[in-house]
């Protein structure tokens, strides 16, 4: 299996965790008096939610 097929198929799985990572993220940093972790925490949380699309769109890049 190519490393395409195995991220398409985890695609969901990809999309939960980061977004239970976000949301995390922006929990702490309402919560907490220094905001700059849980917002770097939800950035994190975007860009693993984000992952297959971005590998999608650099394996397609002619």
């Amino acid at each position: 299996m190519s490393p395409q097929e195995l991220i398409e198929m985890f695609t969901l799985v990809f999309n939960l965790v980061g977004l239970v990572i976000c949301l995390a993220g922006l929990t702490l940093a309402q919560r907490m008096r220094h905001r700059w972790p849980g917002y770097a925490l939800a950035v994190v949380g975007f860009l693993v939610a984000a992952l297959p699309l971005f590998f999608k769109m650099l394996a397609t890049a002619p």
